[in-house]
């Protein structure tokens, strides 16, 4: 039986059970934890919020939020069902131990809902449920239903573009901060005692996502901002192994990582996802970078090669990065940059050369030179195919003008959209000519065109600063002075 370690095995369960979830199973899950926690004694309360369980999958189902969670729609409903169990076990557990009201951690899940699904709409719509259910907990409580709610939007706001785990810490501090103002503001009893539970719950809250975020991470093969980031240091084995042995695919995808992540802003898509991508997406070139132009430093190996061998060579990146990236525990969303980076587009360049030496009896197919695939399915991985085609196109340049980058720029995403590499993504056409603005832009500072210089010579120097002695229009005198 084949080892796998702990880590890889919970992958494969939550993969299996998101697998099996559908709608009609999520609503059954539900509708069994509601009357499981009759047991609590709350049966009664669970009722209206059992309702406004199945009116939010509904939203969810029908609304187009769905649609725009980048995260695969029965694993969002898993975690989703996974987060309010939780909620609402502790909530109970709460009133049951006559704990403090304000220890109900609306906050904490607010914070994993906008943190894990980058949906700040998404954690919104949650903290209205919650703070509905946590007033039905409080005996009708529509003051602790506000003071909920607001707590549950100013922690989703606060980690909304959250980059590092300190900033997580800070916006719980700032939450149980202004639940403490919201509870003096309200008109309750305050004393010290009163306020310490809400200064708590923020920080308690913030402690609690810090500590089990890396965990449901792991559990179900998430990538928030955090984790990007971590990938994006460039002291990770990948990048290190490519920056030693393949300089140029390490710096080309440097660029393409820029370019990828300024386009991806100007048209509103995950900027920090785009760029660690790009960052990863020639990987598969380290097994044999000399094979790859921009690694070449002598003669071109291809030369020894028929087109089709040099076609293999090519295309095989793609299978030995995923398989490089599988090795180094790459997230899915890191390995759909690396599968997803050329489409089924054609090696246009073996296959002409492969026609030029075509003989009579021959048959070239065009199927026979492109890339396995898939197209790209996401904004992010659309722009990393258009950065990385663009950028390979501009640096070949002879002259980079501002003029021939532009156009160069137009045709080659003119030529990707023509060859519908585009057509499973979102991309519109308006945000192909932003793309396309973007990309001339950063590419005419990088490979503009440089002023040629005379080479420097160390005699003019001399000359310049001891020109050579005029000739004096006074005559010149017998004897120089003090002779």
């Amino acid at each position: 039986m084949k080892n796998y370690p702990q880590s890889a095995i919970l992958r494969k369960i939550t993969a299996y059970l998101s697998g099996k979830i559908s709608t009609v199973s999520a609503f059954s899950l539900i509708i069994s934890l509601l009357i499981g926690l009759a047991w609590f004694g709350a049966a009664d309360k669970n009722a209206p919020f059992a309702f406004l369980i199945l009116a939010f999958i509904f939203y969810l189902r029908f609304s187009g939020l769905a649609n725009k969670i980048k995260i695969n729609k029965r694993q969002a409903y898993l975690i989703l069902i996974f987060l309010f169990s939780v909620f609402i076990f502790i909530s109970h557990k709460i009133i049951e131990y006559r704990l403090p009201a304000s220890y109900i951690p609306i906050a904490g899940l607010a914070m994993f809902v906008t943190i894990i699904f980058n949906s700040l709409e998404l954690s919104l719509v949650c903290c209205v449920l919650a703070s509905y259910f946590a007033g039905f907990l409080l005996n009708d409580s529509y003051f602790f239903s506000l003071l909920f709610l607001v707590s549950g939007i100013s922690a989703s706001l606060l980690v909304l573009r959250v980059r590092r785990r300190m900033q997580i810490l800070t916006a719980g501090f700032i939450t149980g901060a202004l639940q403490c103002v919201l509870f003096w503001l309200g008109g309750q009893d305050v004393t010290f005692n009163s306020l310490v539970p809400n200064f708590l719950n923020g920080a308690f809250c913030a402690v609690a996502v810090t500590g089990i975020l890396p965990l449901l991470e792991n559990l179900f093969g998430l990538v928030t901002n955090i984790s990007l980031l971590e990938l994006s240091d460039f002291n990770h084995p990948l990048l290190k192994k490519m920056a030693l042995e393949a300089p140029g695919t390490y710096y080309h995808s440097l660029i393409v990582g820029n370019l990828a992540e300024a386009a991806a802003e100007g048209i509103g898509a995950n900027s920090l996802l785009a760029r660690i991508g790009a960052y990863y997406h020639d990987i598969g070139k380290l097994n044999n970078a000399d094979y790859f132009a921009e690694n070449q430093k002598e003669a071109d190996k291809h030369s020894n090669l028929s087109p089709s061998m040099s076609k293999m060579v090519i295309i095989n990146h793609i299978k030995e990065g995923v398989d490089l990236a599988r090795q180094y525990r790459l997230k899915p969303q890191i390995i759909d940059f690396i599968n997803q980076h050329h489409g089924n587009s054609l090696v246009y360049y073996f296959y002409r050369k492969a026609l030029e030496e075509l003989e009579e009896d021959d048959k070239i197919l065009e199927e026979g030179f492109r890339y396995p695939g898939p197209k790209p399915a996401s904004k992010e991985t659309a722009i990393v195919l258009l950065a990385d085609s663009v950028e390979a196109a501009v640096r070949s340049l002879p002259e980079p003008q501002a003029a021939k980058i532009d156009e160069a720029v137009h045709k080659i995403i003119n030529n990707r959209f023509i060859d519908r590499q585009l057509d499973e993504c979102e991309l519109t056409l308006h945000d192909l000519e932003k793309i396309a603005r973007i990309f001339t832009h950063m590419l005419s500072g990088i490979y503009h065109g440089r002023t040629q210089y005379p080479e420097f010579s160390r005699k003019d120097h001399h000359l310049k600063k001891h020109p050579p002695a005029q000739a004096s229009r006074q005559p010149k005198p017998d004897k120089e002075p003090g002779a």
